[in-house]
């Protein structure tokens, strides 16, 4: 027998052995990145999936370009012209090349601005759009803010490594995420934003036609999985390569970013680590309905009175729930989904019908993500002398 009990137990820890390293796997989502800072992002709700050190500040470079053309495209009009300054054609590579004078419109330098990621021509746009690169530059830190990026600071519509008296240009994996889900999310203008980023190539000319030019879209990923949506690479030397980028596939969309992913000879890291981020959120995350009971019985209401009550009878009244009753949530096996309801013990007279006396709060792995209120169901009034005077006056007619 004890022969027997030890046979088993071997077994039984060895199962647990093998079973233990497979879910701690499970837990922490992909296994290598080279990214320095990265995050996945549920793009519907903004839930962050995964993150390595996604709060970190870092240079962006060229991702920058994101918030460039979405400012233009909700401040600008496509037939707006754009001139070349003296200081947009003195940008370094990557460039247009255009000359100082050249005049072209708006909705075509938002193709070389996202195919080709042509720094003279962000500059160009700046100016345009709110007279200087500096005053320009103000207008991309609101826009941030507004979006809910809290770590990000940028100083040059391309995303070159200029500092001003705040700091530096930079920004985080997680800011960076936000600013591509506004881009395609919750801009008004992200239906242009998707068509312009989404094109192979694009041919247009100046006004005076003395010239044209070709851009061609750099972002390869567009090509390497299924539903890949937009995206935008960038590269300095102080940012590394980088990347930002989304996915859809059916109801689910996901948005990566990535910064200091690998520097040169390292230039096809960022497509690894996009393949890696999205891959395992579409193999960890599905959608599912949370429902929640639209009432949670009834409570007693102290000094209350119903129609037709007795002089000796209790008043009761149904505790509801108002608003959504069903949340939509992207979960994986390893999310805690919990309904935390406060509801009163006993009620004073008068209530009112609708009036809230509870709250349910639906928490997911502890945070608060909705809260609906509990109503009372019906209005209650308050026992005064006249009611029990009446009540009593009846008792005797009965007798």
């Amino acid at each position: 027998m004890k022969k027997i009990k030890k046979y088993l137990r071997f077994w039984l820890l060895f199962f647990l052995w093998l079973t233990c390293p497979a879910q701690a796997e499970e837990n922490q989502g992909p296994e290598t990145l080279y990214a320095r800072s990265a995050v996945l992002m549920d793009a519907d709700s903004g839930r962050i999936l995964f993150e390595k050190n996604g709060e970190e500040r870092l240079a962006n470079a060229s991702t920058t370009k994101i918030l460039t053309c979405i400012l233009a495209l909700e401040k600008g009009e496509p037939e707006e012209t754009v001139t070349f300054s003296e200081e947009a054609v003195r940008q370094p590579e990557v460039h247009l090349g255009a000359s100082k004078g050249e005049v072209f419109y708006l909705g075509d330098l938002l193709y070389s601005l996202m195919l080709e990621s042509h720094n003279d021509t962000a500059v160009a746009v700046a100016e345009a759009v709110s007279g200087s690169t500096a005053a320009f530059a103000e207008e991309m830190n609101q826009k941030a803010k507004e979006i809910g990026c809290t770590e990000t600071h940028f100083v040059s519509p391309n995303g070159l490594d200029w500092e001003d008296e705040d700091g530096p240009h930079e920004t985080t994996a997680g800011d960076l995420a936000r600013l591509l889900r506004y881009c395609i999310h919750q801009s008004p203008k992200k239906e242009e934003f998707l068509k312009i980023t989404r094109i192979g190539e694009k041919s247009f000319s100046n006004l005076s036609g003395t010239r044209t030019y070709s851009c061609t879209n750099h972002n390869a990923f567009l090509s390497m999985m299924d539903g890949a949506l937009t995206g935008k690479t960038g590269f300095t030397g102080k940012a590394g390569y980088c990347y930002t980028g989304a996915l859809s596939d059916g109801d689910r969309t996901f948005i990566i970013a990535l910064l200091a992913c690998g520097w040169p000879n390292n230039k096809t890291y960022k497509w690894s680590d996009a393949r890696a981020l999205f891959s395992y959120g579409l193999s960890a995350y599905r959608y599912d309905r949370i429902e929640l009971p639209g009432g949670f019985g009834t409570v007693s209401v102290k000094e209350g009175v119903l129609p037709g009550q007795a002089i000796d009878g209790k008043a009761e009244v149904a505790l509801l729930l108002a608003g959504e009753k069903e949340f939509r949530l992207l979960l994986s096996g390893q999310d805690e989904v919990k309904w935390k309801v406060t509801l009163p013990k006993i009620l004073e007279a008068p209530v009112m019908e609708g009036e809230q006396e509870g709250e349910a709060v639906l928490l997911l792995n502890g945070e608060t993500i909705a809260s609906c209120p509990v109503i009372v169901g019906k209005t209650v009034e308050k026992k005064d002398f006249t009611w029990c005077f009446l009540k009593i006056f009846e008792q005797y007619l009965e007798i």
